[in-house]
Formats: structure tokens, C-alpha cells, sequence
């Protein structure tokens, strides 16, 4: 059975202004914006080429067992990955978002990184992975996993 990793739940403290971030400055897709339960109001976005989408909502997390609700902006470490850095760069900036410049950490694909953050200071990096241009990333996961075996 495949399990597959569909939506993150992303804690901000204003719906609107997330979405409109996440819509405007790094071109995410909306997907839904609507009540989807009485009371409950879901926003969820989805990157272009992504298979998997972050969701914004204001009792959300009363959906959740648990007691610890995440506070926005704790989020770090979120990734994207693109096939071209230098595009991606110049893209978000065009869009007016204030991200860093690429840095590489070595010459291998993979270890080229740039980093933003969300008005809630949620943390995202964007790495550069130049293999996802012609081959997808269950195919390269799949090739890797059978290397491994």
C-alpha cells in the first residue's frame, strides 16, 4: 500500500494574509478557500509541480489529538526543490518575494540552497536538484532505493 504525503498543516495567525503570500509573492496554487464544516475555514495551497499542498485554517488543529497547538512562525526547515536555482531566484524576486541569494554548498546536484521566510517567519528553503528536470521524484527515489538494497 502506498502512503503518500498529501498536506501540511501550516500554523499562521492571519489566514488572509498567509494566502495571499503564499498565492502572490512564491506562486503557490489555491486549491480551496472556503467553510468546509461550520466554523472551520480551510485554505490550502499547492506548489506548482508539487504533489503535495500546505493548509491554512483557523481551528484546524481542533481536528488534531494532542495538547500542543504549533505557534506561527515555528515551522522551519520546510523544503521545495526546483530544477534550476538561478530561474527560481529571479522568479521570486520578480514576484517581489525577499529571498536569499543561492548559495552551493558544494558542486554536487543537490547541495545548492536559497532560503525565505513566511510573514509568521515560518522557515522555507529551496534547493536545487537539476535530476528533477528529467526525471521525477518517485523515479529517483525508487532508483535510489533499489541501489540501496
Amino acid at each position: 500500500m502506498d502512503f503518500t504525503l498529501e498536506v501540511i498543516p501550516l500554523p499562521v495567525s492571519d489566514i488572509d494574509r498567509a494566502r495571499d503570500f503564499y498565492r502572490d509573492k512564491v506562486g503557490f496554487h489555491v486549491d480551496i478557500d472556503q467553510e468546509v464544516m461550520p466554523g472551520m475555514r480551510i485554505v490550502q495551497l499547492t506548489p506548482p509541480g508539487s504533489g503535495c499542498s500546505i493548509a491554512l485554517g483557523d481551528s484546524i488543529w481542533d481536528l488534531t489529538k494532542g495538547e500542543t497547538v504549533p505557534e506561527p512562525g515555528s515551522y522551519q526547515g520546510l523544503q521545495l526543490c526546483v530544477a534550476d536555482i538561478k530561474a527560481a531566484y529571479a522568479e521570486l524576486r520578480e514576484r517581489g518575494l525577499e529571498v536569499s541569494e543561492p548559495v552551493q554548498y558544494s558542486p554536487d546536484d543537490g547541495a545548492t540552497f536559497m532560503y525565505f521566510k513566511d510573514p509568521d517567519g515560518n522557515g522555507w528553503s529551496v534547493q536545487e536538484y537539476r535530476r528533477r528536470a528529467t526525471q521525477p521524484l518517485h523515479a529517483v527515489l525508487s532508483e535510489q532505493a533499489a541501489q540501496s538494497e
